[in-house]
């Protein structure tokens, strides 16, 4: 079983930044993909980053050029660097590890999710 431990989320004024980062562990054989998805009072859940083995990032017009998604393979962590952040930021941000234990196929695994608040 893989667990993922997400940590950076708080209260900041609009403008400002976060870093969130997310941390695996467990038997992890392979990771192909991570990410964050966001979820929002009153609002759809919606993908906010991911990350695939090949490097290749992927982000959705609402946070283009604002969100920068990275990742640290030897330490099994990414990480989501935040800047001008806006009010309808504000959500509990979930990160999500896409990969395969010694024993199981492809499998996507979560985070206990964060707190992101953005409020003057």
């Amino acid at each position: 079983q893989v667990q993922l431990v997400e940590s950076g989320g708080g209260l900041v004024q609009p403008g400002g930044s976060l870093r969130l980062s997310c941390t695996a562990s467990g038997s992890i054989r392979s990771i192909t993909a991570m990410g964050w998805y966001r979820q929002a009072p009153g609002k759809q859940r919606e993908l906010v980053a991911q990350i695939t083995t090949g490097a290749i990032t992927t982000y959705p017009e609402s946070v283009q050029g604002r969100f920068t998604l990275s990742r640290d393979n030897a330490k099994n962590t990414a990480y989501l660097q935040m800047n001008s952040l806006k009010a309808d930021d504000t959500a509990v941000y979930y990160c999500y590890l896409d990969g395969r234990t010694i024993a199981s196929p492809i499998r996507r695994f979560w985070g206990q999710g964060t707190q992101v608040t953005v409020s003057s």
